[in-house]
């Protein structure tokens, strides 16, 4: 009965799978945290986005990956442009650009004790790889792209090229990155391009993922928390 119910969803509101995911992200992210759920936090959110995806998932997407090699390789690059500022320059993200009442500031958003906490650190690190990577690719460059040029997007191409959709999408991107907008107006545009190139959800879904690991795993390694924002 439910299955049948969110396929007569799905039908009738094909944005539906595209933009659930994402927005579930950011409501989970709106609530309150209460102490009792420090350590459950990250675990829940996981769970919830990964059932609402499956759920919700769109009919003509599939996950089977086309240029691995390359999508690997843009992932690990998009890592070094994140990191790359701070690393010639510590200081670079304390200027007002980066640091304002508009972008906010530097700085993680976990609590102290759960910085110590491997279980959170390990499931901080599951969700930034795994479900974050395909809701926001299927909300960025899966459906705002086409639906921007159309609103009846399931008529327009993935990676079809529009000069408005594209950077308006590269632009929302950076400004979701707040303190990192720079970079991640760069990677919105980068990315952008490779959904151009690569025709594939799939695809920049992988480079997401590499980006996402290898950030958390820098994070941890050398104790770079204020990219967890």
């Amino acid at each position: 009965m439910v299955l049948n119910q969110l396929q007569s969803w799905r039908d009738e509101y094909p944005s539906l799978g595209y933009v659930a995911p994402f927005v579930t992200v950011l409501l989970l992210l709106a609530l309150p945290k209460p102490q009792a759920l420090i350590y459950w936090e990250w675990p829940i959110q996981v769970v919830v986005v990964a059932l609402v995806c499956f759920l919700t998932w769109p009919k003509d997407v599939t996950l089977g990956p086309k240029f691995w090699l390359l999508s690997l390789l843009i992932g690990a690059a998009t890592f070094i442009l994140w990191i790359g500022p701070e690393v010639i320059n510590p200081n670079y993200r304390h200027g007002i650009l980066f640091s304002n009442s508009l972008v906010g500031h530097v700085g993680s958003s976990l609590r102290e004790e759960a910085l110590k906490s491997n279980s959170v650190l390990f499931w901080r690190t599951v969700r930034a790889s795994t479900v974050v990577p395909v809701a926001e690719e299927l909300f960025w460059r899966a459906w705002l792209m086409r639906w921007l040029i159309r609103t009846d997007f399931r008529t327009v191409a993935l990676g079809t090229y529009a000069p408005a959709a594209f950077w308006i999408t590269a632009l929302m991107f950076g400004a979701e990155h707040g303190p990192y907008w720079d970079v991640g107006l760069l990677t919105g545009a980068l990315w952008n391009f490779w959904m151009m190139r690569s025709k594939s959800v799939a695809d920049c879904i992988l480079v997401h993922a590499v980006t996402n690991l290898l950030m958390s795993l820098y994070v941890i390694r050398y104790g770079q928390w204020q990219y967890w924002q």
